[in-house]
């Protein structure tokens, strides 16, 4: 789409702030147009690395899967494991992204208990490794 939904979002967020700013409107109406233009200013950057994100996170922990499913006691978890790490996302919509993200974190909350269960701490460490890069990569500037 030309020109793209970022562009648009963020043009139309400048516009909106600018313009009920110029105007003597009540406290309340400036406040809340200007949280809606921030918004469109996180949607916009949301569309632009949002699939970027998701897919990398879900190939994060599917590659964790596959170097921690060794170190895995319970078969049947450890069966859960090499199946998702095998896994691809149905596609790249936002939507599919997600509903694969939300079944691989179950997972990776299974494997981090069990870690933690049997005292694996160096395969524990390796979890909380990716949780951190996922938190920032997920991580929103504020401009």
């Amino acid at each position: 789409m030309k020109p793209e939904v970022s562009d648009i979002l963020a043009i139309s967020a400048d516009q909106l702030m600018a313009g009920i700013m110029s105007v003597q409107a009540p406290h309340y109406l400036q406040g809340a147009t200007a949280i809606h233009g921030l918004l469109m200013k996180f949607a916009a950057r949301e569309y632009e690395r949002g699939a970027d994100i998701r897919a990398a996170e879900n190939a994060d922990i599917r590659a964790l899967f596959a170097e921690l499913g060794g170190e895995v006691r319970d078969t049947a978890l450890k069966a859960e494991l090499a199946e998702a790490a095998v896994s691809r996302d149905a596609s790249l919509t936002i939507s599919s992204l997600d509903a694969s993200n939300a079944s691989l974190r179950r997972l990776l909350i299974a494997l981090h208990i069990h870690l933690e269960e049997h005292g694996a701490r160096a395969a524990e460490k390796r979890v909380w490794q990716l949780l951190k890069t996922m938190a920032s990569r997920r991580a929103m500037p504020l401009f």
